[in-house]
Order: structure tokens, then sequence, then C-alpha cells
């Protein structure tokens, strides 16, 4: 089994061939046979609490494990006339969490926008940092912007050691990563009663699930406490999903049916019951409608008859569609489960 490689910039193999590897692997019987005999089959949405926006592939680095393909090449960004169908679809509903990811989304120029609006209509927003981007000279007053708006802060750091990191995000990454922490523990982010939620990311470097989210959360609170002064509110795991640059280096390396075969082997109904595509409708760059972040990159929009556009936003349609589903879907529902937030279970 082959998985073509990059034909141009940083562009992966199609999304046609990663579903096409996805669902001829030998490893693991297809994910929705696991899901009838967990008396789940056909997965439905329970509602909307997550207004999930993704600006678009641009970032100031390019990690290794990333899903998204994201790079300082990506030309994939949300315009303004999208953005704004955003925030009016947002206005017709009570959906209480805003959730702006991307590539590196303060990198749009209508981030700081979509903030501003969402908070103004009385939402919680989340910012999926990936912490570099606040050091850079154009983003100076970026974290004062977002402890200004109360904003949470949920940074990626694939570990409190340099040598893991920064072979997960490149050569320099955890220095620069520790000095943006450092910045928004000064503007008072993770610390106790200051309302500046800051959480962190940990994904593990290699073919591997996650360990239990509350020992490695102990383990990053002590480290980066004791030899940085780091202070955060919580630590969020989550499964390496097996798509896009990370699929690609399960097949080079070997550990593609290896990988496909644990996440399997780990699936756990009671995470299949949590996971959140249920309550989450993602937004892609363009302004398409997916279920979940991962479906985005595989090019998998809602379905089902159910709007597939910003424009054609219907609350009452989506908070009940019937989710799409495929073996990728094995790595939220292994183990403890895996989400934007974390662990399910």
């Amino acid at each position: 089994m082959g998985l073509s490689l990059l034909a141009r910039n940083s562009q992966l193999a199609s999304t046609e061939e990663q579903l096409r590897i996805l669902a001829s692997t030998e490893a693991c019987p297809p994910f929705e046979t696991r899901l009838h005999t967990a008396g789940l089959h056909p997965l439905h949405a329970t509602g909307i609490t997550v207004f999930q926006i993704n600006v678009g592939k641009l970032c100031n680095q390019t990690c290794r494990h990333c899903h998204v393909d994201a790079g300082p090449d990506r030309l994939e960004i949300m315009t303004r006339e999208t953005a704004e169908l955003c925030i009016q679809a947002l206005a017709w509903t009570d959906i209480p969490t805003v959730d702006i990811t991307g590539g590196a989304p303060e990198l749009n120029p209508n981030f700081r926008w979509l903030v501003e609006q969402a908070t103004s209509l009385g939402r919680h927003v989340m910012d999926r940092c990936n912490l570099s981007v606040l050091l850079l000279p154009s983003q100076a007053d970026l974290a004062e912007f977002l402890a200004r708006h109360r904003v949470e802060v949920v940074a990626s750091l694939p570990y409190f050691r340099p040598s893991q990191t920064d072979a997960q995000r490149g050569d320099g990454v955890f220095e620069k990563s520790i000095r943006a922490l450092q910045l928004l523990n000064r503007l008072g982010y993770g610390t106790e009663d200051s309302g500046l939620l800051l959480n962190l990311v940990h994904n593990p470097v290699g073919a591997f699930l996650p360990p239990k989210q509350e020992a490695i959360e102990a383990q990053f609170r002590r480290e980066l406490s004791r030899h940085h002064g780091v202070v955060f509110n919580r630590l969020y795991t989550i499964t390496n999903m097996p798509i896009s640059r990370f699929l690609e280096f399960l097949v080079e390396s070997g550990n593609y049916e290896g990988y496909m075969e644990r996440l399997a082997n780990a699936f756990n109904p009671a995470t299949a019951a949590g996971v959140m595509c249920r309550y989450t409708i993602s937004i892609g760059w363009d302004g398409t409608l997916y279920d979940c972040d991962f479906n985005q990159m595989l090019d998998l929009p809602v379905g089902h008859k159910a709007p597939r556009h910003i424009r054609n936003f219907d609350p009452v349609q989506l908070q009940t569609r019937r989710i799409v589903t495929g073996n990728h879907c094995y790595g939220c529902t292994a183990g403890s489960g895996s989400s934007c937030g974390g662990s399910l279970t």
C-alpha cells in the first residue's frame, strides 16, 4: 500500500487517496460497524454548543503532525465576507462558545474582528494558539488584545521538554513557546481567579496513544513551574489523527496498520457517545459546514441533506443532523477518547 507524497508546495496526498487508504485498511473493521455494535449507528448530533471557525491554513510553523497541513505558504484564508456570514449565523443562535482555529488563526486579517464581534454577542471565545505567533513583530500587541477581550487561549505544547517539542514543531519552537507562555502569565493568564483561561494541548510524538490526561497534566504542571515558572489552568490530551501529514508519517515509517489496529482495539463505546461532532459545527475557511475539523480536512462536509454552507445556516436542521463518519473517527474514540477539549472519559 502506498501513499502519494508531496506533489507541490506542502500539499499532501489528495483527500480522495487518504480516504481510500483509511477505508481499505485491514487493521480494523469499518468504524460504522463498531458504532452499530455500540447501539450508536447512525450517529446524530445532540445540539450545537460549539461554533468552530477555521479561518484558514496560513501558519508561521510547519508541524510534522499537523492534520490541517498548515504552513507559511498556504493561501486558503477566510475572507471578510465569509467571516461576516459566520457572525450573522452565530447571532441567530444562542450557541455559547466560539472556537477559532487555523492554521495560526491570528494571522488571518479578520481574526480580531471575529473576536470583537463574537464577544459583543456575549459569546465565550477560544483561540487555538501555537504560542510562537505571539512573538511575531506583527503581533506585538496580540497577547494584550486577547486578555482585553477575555479570550480563552488553548495553546499547543507537545511536551514539557525541548527535544520532543522541537522534533514535532521545528528547532527552537519550545523556547519560543515558553517565552510566549511567560508573556501570557504576566498578563494574568493561567493564574487563579484572573478569569483568563490558559489551557495547554499535548499530543504524542510518534505513533502512540496519549497517556492518561490527569497524569500527564500533573507532570506538565510540575516541570513547567519548576524550570520555567509557567502556570496554566488545564492540560488536554489529543490523539494524533491518521490524516494529512501524520498519515504520511505512518505510511512512510511502516506504522500505519499497527497504529490503526491500536486505535480500533482501544475503541470505547462511552467515548463514542460523547464525541465532539455531536455538539460542534465546524465552518471551513470558505464557509463550508462540517461535523468536525477532522472531517473538514478530509473534505467530508455535513451530509444527509443538511445545509452545507454558512450562507444557508439552519440551526434547527443542523442540531439534529446525522454525522458523517469514517475510519479516521477511531482516533476520537480510542481509550479515554479525544476531542478539542481533551479526553472524553
